[in-house]
């Protein structure tokens, strides 16, 4: 018999498994019968929806209720942006708009939420399961099996039983999107083509490159090698309404290189002027602003997305996820020596979706 440290006998034997046990390293021993015993589901507590079948209708009514109501709040959004519309010189317009069409998309939105909460706690299947884990890919049978869990979910579900519920929720969710296309449509002018507008900037033949913000005129002899200046029309500086919606396509920045450097086309060698050259600022990946100038590299960089152009070779992507060059303004100098344009940007400025418009 094996004793203890104070002399007495220890009552487990030597090949006993709690001996092997103890000798092994003790300080990470675990006891099996120390293990925690699974509990089990606790016993089933039926819903009074399951042993009444008047209150199982009385909540299907609910749930579907609620989907119309989200199909009466979607609509109401719809009618109030054309009922309250904003006025340019009533601030108390704003207010009114924002505050009926967001009462209208708030009661869709909730009315969708509560009716899909109160379907699964009242109607569908409460009875616990365990869904055990296995590999991704399995066999045949493990599909078929897939298919069938699919089938089961629908029965407990009663999406395909219920009519009314699954009806009046397909039609919320169609109605639901609606307010949102009405009101994208409204951030463009109402009276004027969006599609023609994102074409056309205030360039024109003959108007003068200024400084942004300041509208100073720029001579050719001031714009050093290796400067670069971010450029607006002449006048731009002095609109009120519409301005910054013009800028945003108008924007361009003007770069002096020496013009060995340069690899220009035959039919754009006019569009520059002693190496100067003007590309419009606005990216043509999603339209952020192009306004990193690496000087050494001739690279202009997107601060967005990571797009880099080249200017020595008409701004063509390099790297990034632009899918085109920015677009070259053709320029000139006129009689007091000062920069002009000889045309608009031949092509659309901005995000290539612009074009798609």
């Amino acid at each position: 018999m094996a004793k203890d440290d104070n002399g007495a006998e220890d009552v487990t034997a030597a090949d006993s498994p709690g001996a092997q046990l103890a000798t092994s390293a003790a300080s990470t021993a675990v006891v099996t019968r120390d293990a925690l015993v699974n509990p089990g589901f606790p016993p089933h507590r039926p819903r009074i929806t399951d042993l009444d079948p008047k209150e199982e209708r009385k909540a299907e009514r609910t749930v579907y209720t609620l989907f119309y109501v989200s199909i009466v709040g979607s609509v109401f959004a719809i009618a109030a942006y054309m009922a309250f519309p904003i006025v340019a010189e009533d601030p108390g317009s704003v207010r009114l708009n924002n505050l009926f069409i967001g009462l209208g998309l708030t009661l869709a939105l909730l009315a969708i939420g509560i009716g899909a909460v109160h379907w699964g706690k009242a109607l569908m299947s409460d009875h616990e399961g365990v869904d055990e884990r296995h590999p991704v890919r399995g066999t045949e049978p493990v599909r078929a099996r897939a298919v069938e869990i699919f089938q089961q979910a629908n029965e407990e579900s009663g999406f395909g039983r219920r009519t009314l519920i699954r009806n009046s929720l397909i039609g919320a969710l169609v109605v639901f999107p609606l307010p949102a296309v009405v009101l994208f449509r409204g951030l463009g002018p109402m009276d004027q083509d969006p599609v023609a507008l994102l074409h056309e900037t205030l360039w024109k033949k003959g108007v003068r490159l200024t400084m942004d913000p300041s509208g100073t005129p720029i001579k050719a002899a001031d714009v050093t090698l290796g400067s670069s200046f971010h450029v607006i029309p002449e006048g731009l500086s002095e609109m009120g309404h519409g301005r910054l919606e013009e800028k945003a396509k108008a924007a361009v920045l003007l770069i002096r290189m020496d013009p060995s450097d340069l690899i220009e086309q035959e039919d754009r060698k006019s569009w520059s002027y002693d190496g100067i050259v003007a590309y419009s600022k606005i990216c043509t990946h999603v339209g952020c602003p192009v306004a990193l100038y690496e000087q050494q590299t001739h690279h202009l960089l997107c601060p967005c997305h990571q797009s880099q152009f080249d200017v020595e070779n008409h701004c063509k992507v390099i790297f990034g996820p632009a899918k085109r060059a920015l677009p070259q303004l053709p320029i000139a100098v006129d009689a007091e020596g000062y920069l002009i344009a000889q045309s608009d940007f031949t092509e659309p400025v901005g995000p290539s979706f612009w074009e798609r418009a």
